[in-house]
């Protein structure tokens, strides 16, 4: 089996400044192994590391010490010590990230928003409006809305967005944090349909998601964070 994403050793903590430098150790030497058309469902208690965990793997937080490789370009990468540009290209091409929550540039619409996953990677305007579109209706955005910015949509919308954005372009790896937080069991059946045809493609899929049914759903396995979280 081709592994995606590992991890090794991987320790993070940090410092309350504010509280006279108190450190807090969140993870602990974790040691990850990701592979290709596999999704792994983070589990432990709130508060246990789980999003700190996912952040780390996608380079939003520098890790303390450890590595972590992503299969980019028939390379591993180390994105602990990658350069910006690296850590970057490796964002456009390889690694997506799903967030709980949309953020996008105001006034932009929805099909753009989507589309521009696409357009950064290269494809022509028009392809990357078509599959955007496409993908947005497999969703339930009706095209009426799909000219409109999507900061003016309800909460379950705006996440149905979101995963749009995360899976038009058909990273080779995908991180999902709450995927289905905010949807009715039937955008949930479609998430469902939609991260298992991903799994087919090979993707490697590594998600939080505290929704029992839709774990169970998705999950291949389960990797158990325990908590590390003593000031010292």
């Amino acid at each position: 089996m081709i592994v995606m994403l590992c991890t090794e050793s991987l320790t993070k903590s940090f410092t309350l400044h504010l509280r006279g430098g108190l450190r807090l150790p969140v993870l602990s030497n974790v040691n990850l192994a990701v592979h290709k058309g596999e999704c792994v469902v983070l589990a432990g208690a709130s508060g246990v590391g789980k999003t700190t965990l996912l952040r780390s793997l996608y380079g939003n937080y520098r890790a303390e010490s450890g590595t972590i490789l992503v299969r980019h370009r028939e390379e591993m990468i180390d994105i602990t010590s990658a350069d910006p540009r690296t850590v970057l290209a490796v964002r456009r091409e390889t690694l997506g990230y799903v967030s709980q929550f949309l953020r996008a540039v105001p006034r932009v619409s929805a099909l753009d928003v989507v589309a521009e996953a696409l357009l950064v990677r290269g494809a022509a305007q028009a392809a990357a409006q078509d599959e955007a579109r496409t993908l947005l209706a497999e969703l339930n955005i009706p095209p009426r809305m799909h000219v409109i910015p999507p900061s003016t949509f309800s909460g379950g919308e705006q996440q149905r967005v979101n995963l749009a954005r995360g899976f038009v372009a058909r990273h080779a790896i995908l991180l999902l944090d709450e995927p289905t937080a905010s949807l009715d069991p039937e955008s949930r059946a479609i998430v469902i349909r939609m991260v298992r045809d991903a799994k087919a493609r090979g993707t490697a899929i590594v998600a939080i998601c505290h929704d029992v049914s839709f774990r169970e759903a998705v999950a291949d396995r389960l990797f158990t964070l325990t908590s590390c979280q003593r000031p010292e």
